[in-house]
């Protein structure tokens, strides 16, 4: 873990993983259960694509060092958690974690609660170059901002948070982006942890999500 201070002066822990020297790097957002176990598993096996990886703990503007599990009383917490922090700062801490890479191109991807903070990482900020949201529940009711980078979204079929409505709003409102869906998937398909858990989906999820930087972070 490392420290790094957002632009308001709040200093927050962050996840590094990967080579310090690599050309390119990734802000990895977390869900609602902090960077846990997983989100440094995921972290680390992206840095070993060839990127540096950072992960900021959102969770310390509310609680520091706070790491969930998956019962029904860690979503709870991470519900509660989650409703202290504003959009807003939670953005300062991503774009914090963006401005470490130096002048390096800089990708964000994230997951849940993190894949919606993604999307406004790609419309409310212009720190980067690709952005890829998995299953991001907040992201209809935003979905008429204006990407500033390319954009690239993840969806489960069977998300009983993210009705296919609200997938096929996003699409109309970006036709051109790529938004796949994967039959069958719920929410949460891309962690090991949880009984969602589909190691077909997202280990497709991811080749698209890698293919997708190696394009754009040039």
């Amino acid at each position: 873990m490392i420290t790094l201070t957002a632009a308001d002066g709040h200093q927050f822990s962050a996840f590094e993983a990967g080579n310090l020297n690599a050309p390119r790097g990734l802000v990895v957002v977390q869900e609602i259960f902090g960077v846990n176990r997983h989100m440094r598993a995921v972290s680390e096996r992206l840095a070993g694509f060839g990127y540096r990886v950072l992960t900021p703990a959102l969770f310390d503007r509310a609680e520091r060092n706070a790491e969930l599990g998956y019962t029904a009383e860690d979503v709870e917490a991470g519900k509660l958690l989650k409703a202290k922090i504003s959009d807003s700062d939670a953005l300062a801490d991503i774009e914090a974690a963006a401005d470490a890479f130096g002048s390096k191109p800089v990708g964000i991807i994230g997951y849940c609660w993190g894949g919606s903070l993604a999307w406004l990482g790609a419309t409310r900020s212009r720190k980067f170059k690709a952005a890829v949201g998995w299953y991001g529940g907040a992201i209809a009711a935003n979905r008429h901002e204006k990407p500033h980078c390319p954009v690239q979204l993840h969806f489960g079929e069977k998300d009983k948070g993210i009705s296919m409505a609200d997938v096929d709003a996003i699409k109309a409102a970006h036709p051109h982006m790529p938004v796949f869906v994967y039959p069958g998937a719920q929410h949460g398909f891309g962690c090991e942890e949880r009984a969602s858990y589909s190691a077909p989906d997202c280990e497709l999820a991811e080749l698209r999500s890698l293919a997708f930087f190696a394009e754009h972070l040039r």
